[in-house]
């Protein structure tokens, strides 16, 4: 079982092995259909395409973040029509970072199933490696159906009304909550914010950009996330932190490298940045 990543090399000998599930979750924040076009272009052999507005978040309303997460019956309807079902061995891949293929993979943990592993290096590592690639327009004729059943774990999942309470009682400037952003620094500074309309970051949060758990497209070694994270703790457990970001998907990224270097129990704050300044009364820092 593959339950955080998986090199090319390690996946390339298993495609076409019955129960193995791939999907392709590509995509670009300015140019939402881009994933898609590209994925009809070429992608890894028989993989599926998962689009982050329309299959791994809901709506946006008036009070949510830029992508709420979707409704979890939604979700395993739709696991069930891309052939995943309680013993299918899943594998993510995006363009390379691997964020959305990341928010995949937290989203079928969220619903109980953990044979689900990430793409290292994504697809820009799977073609320089000469690996097998199908081309031209994906077919959902004759693609395996499948019953999937998820029930979504609460306790993984921080909402805004429990983090507005860490701030405003103290528990986050005493160090008894630990709330980690994953967006780059100047968007947490608030010097550059080029997706939400306030800029800054929520009160005693502290920074560790997603990005920062890559060397040359790949993730770190474990002992060196762990070294990571484990600063960022201050001698807490991972249980009691939180990871946020823009709108809850780059975060994922962050509680995969938590997973891969040994440090369970971490949960997702959902809505975000993009759902906090929703309510203009909540405090914003900016610097640092």
């Amino acid at each position: 079982m593959f339950d955080t990543l998986i090199a090319p090399s390690r996946l390339a000998p298993l495609l076409g092995t019955p129960g193995l599930v791939v999907i392709d979750c590509r995509f670009d924040l300015e140019r939402p259909g881009w994933g898609e076009e590209e994925y009809s272009r070429a992608r890894l052999p028989h993989a599926r395409y998962a689009h982050l507005d329309r299959d791994l978040s809901a709506a946006v309303s008036a009070s949510t973040g830029r992508h709420p997460l979707p409704p979890a019956d939604r979700l395993a309807e739709r696991c069930g029509q891309w052939g995943i079902d309680a013993r299918s061995q899943v594998v993510a891949y995006d363009q390379g970072a691997g964020a959305y293929a990341a928010r995949l993979w937290w989203l079928l943990r969220w619903l109980g199933h953990r044979q689900v592993a990430v793409l290292d290096g994504g697809l820009a590592a799977w073609q320089a490696g000469r690996l097998p690639m199908e081309q031209g327009p994906a077919s959902a004729a004759g693609e395996p159906r499948a019953h999937f059943e998820g029930r979504p774990n609460g306790g993984m999942v921080a909402g805004t009304a429990e983090v507005e309470h860490a701030v405003n009682s103290g528990e986050l400037a005493r160090g008894r909550w630990v709330l980690v952003d994953a967006r780059p620094a100047d968007r947490f500074a608030g010097r550059n914010e080029t997706l939400d309309p306030v800029a800054g970051h929520v009160p005693g949060a502290c920074n560790l950009p997603f990005t920062d758990n890559l060397s040359e497209g790949r993730f770190l070694a474990p002992e060196r996330l762990r070294e990571r994270f484990t600063r960022a703790l201050r001698g807490q457990p991972p249980e009691a932190l939180v990871c946020m970001c823009g709108s809850g998907v780059t975060a994922c990224h962050n509680l995969l490298a938590l997973e891969a270097a040994g440090l369970s129990g971490a949960r997702l704050y959902a809505g975000s940045w993009s759902e906090w300044i929703r309510d203009p009364r909540r405090p914003v820092a900016r610097g640092g």
